[in-house]
Order: structure tokens, then sequence, then C-alpha cells
């Protein structure tokens, strides 16, 4: 089983050796401050992500011809489709500069692509005052975000792996798991607040920009303490990182790309599911109180809030690979629980989301670290970026769609059998990519 050392931390602490590095070794304050800037600037991605969702109804006849709600928020969704399209691209082109010029200045741009494009969203006027352009500018919005969410992901986590001191690696992955969920359910959470405050009727006319323009606030924030962030690529490396030199060692690393598009498939596949598929289920098939599925959905924010930060403090310091093959192969049996809410009924939608969430946030924790370990440092932005971009957008942007359709057609057996594949393949390429090239993160 082949072993490779981690040699590419760029930001050593002064008590680690070559020889010798310590386990469990402190984070310095710059490196904390480091960290900080990275998992807030995940949350915000998620945070503006989850909130154009969660608000697609309100947002699809402001932006679109009003005469049909339902055509309008379906106009809004495919909009929202369309963010996923474009991640690779995002992988591509931003992945590629940050192997080039350094992680920070792409984890800038990353953040004000982001910012700038949530608040011309919550700015532009709607149909009604300025006709088709509007939809125009919002699919324009959508599809920089999708660029842009493309890289904050994988390229963050990359960053922060390459900060830590060597072995920190579960914490690492504990610390952006967190910051992601708390993105997640903050956008659950102020789009309830502004709705229970303002109203369904001003929601509708003008409320649902509310949750952008702080969206937007909270952008800016983090772009400042992200211009404090440590370069972890050195001068000499980015000098010899041309383009041709990134892709020559992608081509040759393709194999770990291919590994890593189904490490984060399969992964978010089961995220999808359960985050959005089992509750949409619930409410269109089998016609359960929304008030109710919202309050479980809840429930599972707060358990994955939570089981990232547990899972970060039980992985920190150990082997990130074993920790890896033991979850992913949880997650084989754990996703056909979804086969016993066959019938209305909340206690059993509940027993299937929560029963399932322990190997889910086992799962989402950890993915992203492991995706890092397989790429070296010089081409590790392009490399995890591609292989990220394409693993969401073919398998986890799918997910619910599939999960749902599979249900009308009375075979909701073959989703779970879809995801158990997409797993065992992932631990099968994970293998297959680390004895061909070795991993370069953790052990």
């Amino acid at each position: 089983m082949l072993d490779t050392q981690t040699t590419d931390n760029a930001v050593p602490s002064p008590r680690t050796t070559a020889s010798s590095p310590q386990k469990n070794e402190k984070f310095t304050p710059e490196v904390r401050k480091g960290l900080l800037g990275l998992g807030l600037g995940n949350a915000l991605e998620w945070y503006d992500w989850m909130v154009f969702g969660l608000l697609s109804a309100f947002i699809g006849p402001n932006f679109f011809p009003n005469t049909d709600p339902l055509s309008a928020t379906l106009n809004a969704l495919a909009v929202f489709a369309v963010g996923f399209a474009f991640r690779p691209l995002g992988g591509i082109l931003l992945g590629t500069l940050a192997d080039r010029i350094g992680r920070r200045r792409v984890m800038l741009l990353s953040i004000m692509l982001m910012a700038g494009t949530t608040l011309v969203i919550a700015v532009t006027p709607s149909y009604a005052t300025i006709g088709p352009l509007a939809g125009i500018i919002l699919l324009v919005c959508r599809v920089l975000q999708g660029i842009s969410t493309g890289i904050e992901a994988p390229l963050s986590t990359s960053h922060a792996v390459e900060l830590a001191p060597k072995g920190r690696e579960g914490y690492v992955a504990g610390i952006m798991s967190f910051y992601v969920n708390i993105g997640i359910l903050l956008a659950s959470l102020v789009s309830f607040l502004c709705s229970l405050v303002i109203g369904g009727a001003a929601m509708g006319e003008w409320g649902w920009r509310v949750p952008f323009i702080l969206g937007a606030l909270f952008g800016f924030v983090v772009l400042y303490l992200r211009r404090s962030l440590p370069e972890t690529l050195k001068e000499e490396e980015m000098a010899t990182n041309t383009p041709r030199a990134v892709w020559s060692g992608v081509r040759k690393h393709w194999l770990s790309v291919l590994a890593i598009i189904f490490v984060v498939g399969a992964a978010q596949a089961y995220n999808y599911a359960w985050n959005v598929g089992l509750p949409s289920a619930a409410r269109s098939g089998f016609k359960e109180d929304p008030t109710a599925v919202f309050a479980l959905t809840t429930v599972l924010g707060v358990i994955l809030v939570a089981g990232s930060w547990i899972i970060g403090k039980l992985a920190d310091g150990k082997a990130m690979s074993r920790w890896f093959l033991v979850t992913r192969i949880l997650a084989i049996p754990s996703v056909f629980l979804m086969l016993l809410y066959v019938q209305p009924g909340i206690g059993g939608f509940a027993a299937v989301l929560l029963g399932g969430s322990v190997v889910l946030v086992l799962n989402m924790t950890l993915y992203n670290v492991v995706s890092s370990s397989l790429m070296p440092k010089n081409i590790r932005g392009t490399g995890v970026a591609l292989g990220y971009g394409i693993g969401v957008a073919l398998f986890g942007g799918t997910a619910s769609y599939l999960l749902v359709w599979f249900q009308s057609l009375n075979l909701t057996w073959i989703f779970p059998v879809y995801v158990a594949v997409l797993s065992i393949l992932s631990i099968v390429f994970y293998i297959a990519a680390r004895r061909s090239n070795g991993i370069f993160v953790g052990k």
C-alpha cells in the first residue's frame, strides 16, 4: 500500500521537523486567521447557493413573465441548474490560474464573483420593469456563480490543507465542512426569519431580496478577511507552473482526477438525496405536512454542523485514507435506508432522514480533503477543481431529480443501487490512484 509522505505544506510550524512532524501540532495565529477566512468563504458560497434554491418560487415571477407562477418558478430552477453545468469550467479556468499565480489571488477572486453577483441579483429590477433583460442578468449572474463555486470548495480546502501543520488534515476536514454546513443552515434560517417578519406577500414582492443583500454584505466582510491570507505557493513554484506544465501534470495524474470525480460524486449524490430529494418526495409524493418536513430538515442541518466538528476532532492525527475507506464502505448499505420510506407517515420520513444522517456527515466531512490528497501541490488547484466540478455536475446536481423521478415510476429501489455503485467505484478508483500515483497529503 503506497503511503507518500506529505512534503508540500508551505507554512510549516517552527516545531515541525522534516524527520518527525508533531502530531496534533498547534496552529499559529496566522494559520488560524487564514482558516477563518477560507471557512467563512465556504459558508458564504453555500449560503448564496442555497438561498437561490430556497427562494426560487419568489425569484421566478420577478425575473420572468408572471402569467404562470409555476412556469416562472421552473424557469428560475432551470437557471439554478445552469450554475451546476458551469462548475467544471470554473475548475478548469480558475484552477489553472490558482496553480499559476497562487491560491490567495484566486480565493479573493472567487469571493468577489459570488458577493458581486449576489448583490446584482438583489438590486436588479423585475421583469415588469425592464422586461427580458431581467432574466438575462439573472442567467449571467448564475453562470458566474457556477464558475465561482467550481473553484471555492476544492481550492479553499486545498489551501487550508497546505496552511495547516502536517498531521492535522482531519481537523481541517472538520472545520471546512463545519463552515459549509453553517452556510447551508444560515440560508434556511435567514429565509425563514425574513418570511416570518415580513410576511408571505411582501416576500414575493420585495422581501426575497433581503437574504441576498445580507449575503452580499457578508461577502465583503469575507473579502476583507481574505486580504491577509498567506500564500502557499512559492515564487519559484509559480514561475515554473506554465499552463502547459500544469496540464501535462494533470494528464499524468488522470487516474487521480477520475478517482476525485467519483469520491466527490458519490458523496454529493448521497448529500443531495438526503437534503433535497427525500424532502421533495415527502412533500410532493407523500403529501407530508411541509412544516414538519422543514423542521426535520433543520434538525438534519444541525446534525451536519455538529457532526462535522466532531468528526474533524476524531479524525485529527489519524490516517485519512483509512477513515475514508471505512466511511465510504458504510455508505453502501446505509443508502438503502430510503427504501423503508414507501408510504406516507412523518415518522417513517424522520427515521430514514435522521437514520442516514450519521453516515452522511462522515462522508461529507472527509471527501474534499481526501480529494486534495490525491494531487501533488503544483497541479492541485487544477486537478482537484476539475474532478470536483465534474463530480458535482454529473452526480450531485442530478441526484434529487433522479430520486423523485424513480419514485414517480415506482422504481424507488434503483436510486440506492445507483448511489451504492457510485460509492463502490469511488473506493476502487481511490485505491487504484493511490497505488499508481501515491497520496500527497496525510497518510
